[in-house]
């Protein structure tokens, strides 16, 4: 089960699924209050992990091999504190600050600040990607690389971006609340990887809680010049990623 990152959809994984249908049943959801995804009632600090334990339900999922990128990567990780998952690879996943680090608000302003120039430019996807400029500039907080993304998926993440519903609720949200997270209670294998170019979460800083307080005895690999969305920057790799924890030899 794949879910993705804050202001994004299921197709964040169109790079990687073909590689993992070889070997999985995958079911790539989109968060509640995403585009196309369920609606977001209540925001709380488990809303949105609700929502995907109700989606395993339906689809008839007890456990899962979980994968997540960011925002998604912290749900995955709350899901398997909730024993529900076979085991967990998480990109980037967000909510690993040190206490006291208040960077996290600045980030969550300027992502509430990329969804409002993002809406106007919603009907003009297509043309924003049809340049390796306007590429770039779609990218850049995303990935290192941008040419070998489909000019058609790229323009689905700018639309999704737009349509996000609850941007604004779940910013004003993040911004009041402290990220929490049971690790005592994870019992699965977990691998964490992290992009060295991540330019939303950079590391090692967005990483500290993750890595002395939270997980630090899991699988641990860093990415070197890649970005935030490994699976959008070096698929073959993030699916080798994946599959090396969920298919071992």
């Amino acid at each position: 089960m794949c879910l993705h990152g804050f202001l994004d959809t299921w197709r964040v994984w169109d790079l990687v699924r073909p590689a993992l249908e070889r070997r999985h049943d995958v079911l790539a959801l989109t968060l509640a209050g995403h585009a196309g995804g369920p609606p977001l009632g209540e925001v709380s600090a488990h809303a949105l992990t609700d929502a995907v334990e109700r989606a395993m339900d339906e689809a008839g999922f007890e456990l899962a091999h979980l994968v997540g990128n960011s925002l998604g990567g912290f749900v995955a990780l709350q899901i398997a504190a909730r024993g529900r998952a076979r085991s967990v690879a998480a990109f980037a996943p967000a909510g690993g600050w040190a206490r006291g680090d208040d960077s996290y608000k600045r980030l969550l302003a300027e992502q509430l600040e990329l969804y409002e120039q993002t809406r106007p430019l919603a009907a003009h996807a297509e043309a924003v990607v049809a340049t390796p400029e306007g590429r770039r500039r779609a990218t850049r907080l995303l990935t290192e690389r941008s040419e070998h993304i489909p000019a058609e998926l790229l323009a689905h993440q700018l639309r999704g971006v737009a349509a996000c519903d609850a941007a604004a609720r779940l910013i004003e949200h993040g911004m009041a609340s402290a990220w929490t997270l049971e690790p005592e209670r994870i019992q699965c294998p977990v691998r964490i990887a992290w992009g060295m170019s991540d330019r939303l979460l950079p590391w090692p800083r967005a990483a500290e809680r993750f890595r002395t307080d939270w997980l630090p005895h899991a699988d641990w690999v860093e990415l070197d010049g890649v970005g935030h969305c490994p699976q959008l920057d070096v698929p073959l790799e993030a699916s080798q990623l994946i599959l090396g924890l969920t298919s071992p030899a």
